[in-house]
């Protein structure tokens, strides 16, 4: 195996799709602009790339999510009037919360066909820098004491494999919606080495129940791959289909990450999100008791 030991240094976030199943809220924004209670969903990610150390983050857009640059972006007009009023505190936020272009990189790219996650990543060839790449999926929203990208990137630099991606283990029920790991002995500390991956298993056929879920730490050799990848399930480029590729190559481990995933693409992910991050603060407490305690209305 051969493994790209530079830095990583880009992270892609692939944030061109349309949000279907929170319509008609997405109808005019988009999804990674839902607020977990006060948050965007992806300033979540964002963070978590910040807390990683990242240089240059690439968003893979669609023509019709202009909202998502526009959010990106400091507003300085919006903070100057917040100003004038007073309010200095909600502009010190946003202007924490922006790309701050002395300081951070921030590219976007357009991906107009909804073509598969492969073609995301291949849509952000173009722009990365070199060396290994992160891919962060803002619709997987994980929590913890140290953000998965953080941690992967950590392992990654100091492992063997050129391919990572993060893994949870689910119920031999769950399997069935995800890739899952076909692992090489046992795991070593919160790695496993893997010889491949099965999309979408039957729960009695899966390899293991280590899934995978919306990070990867991927060498850069990821783009060559896709670039030659056939289009796969759905007529799509799958991203799991090129990681595969080069697994001989490069080597494939899962990541057991420490903190706790939530499916923020569907709406119960959503509220359990929610409902977390506000546990995580103590002025929502009384609200969240008094809801609890409440009975649940009949549909």
């Amino acid at each position: 195996m051969t493994k790209t030991s530079q830095k990583v240094r880009t992270a892609i976030f692939p944030v061109a799709g349309l949000g279907t199943r929170f319509l008609p809220a997405t109808k005019a924004t988009p999804k990674e602009l839902l607020p977990v209670l006060d948050r965007p969903l992806l300033q979540f990610a964002i963070d978590e790339a910040r807390e990683a150390g990242i240089e240059r983050m690439v968003f893979v857009s669609h023509p019709s999510k202009s909202a998502i640059e526009r959010y990106v972006h400091q507003d300085e007009e919006l903070c100057a009037k917040l100003r004038e009023k007073g309010k200095h505190g909600i502009a010190d936020t946003l202007d924490s919360f922006a790309i701050n272009p002395t300081e951070e990189q921030a590219h976007f790219v357009m991906q107009p066909e909804a073509l598969g996650l492969g073609h995301a990543v291949l849509c952000a060839a173009d722009e990365v820098l070199p060396g290994p790449v992160a891919i962060i999926l803002p619709d997987d929203l994980i929590m913890g004491q140290k953000g998965c990208i953080s941690e992967m990137i950590e392992a990654y630099e100091a492992g063997d494999a050129g391919h990572m991606v993060a893994t949870m283990e689910v119920g031999r029920d769950e399997v069935s919606a995800y890739g899952v790991l076909d692992p090489i002995g046992e795991p070593e500390g919160q790695c496993v080495n893997a010889s491949g991956m099965v999309e979408k298993p039957d729960a009695d056929k899966a390899p293991s129940l280590h899934a995978v879920v919306g990070r990867y730490v991927l060498d850069a050799s990821i783009f060559d791959d896709l670039r030659n990848q056939e289009p796969g399930l759905g007529g799509e480029i799958q991203l799991t289909d090129a990681i595969a590729k080069g697994i001989e190559r490069v080597g494939l481990c899962g990541f057991r990450f420490s903190g706790q995933r939530f499916d923020c693409g569907s709406k119960a992910g959503m509220l359990r999100a929610t409902l977390a991050y506000a546990g995580s603060r103590k002025e929502f407490h009384p609200v969240l008791q008094e809801e609890m305690s409440l009975p649940m209305a009949a549909e």
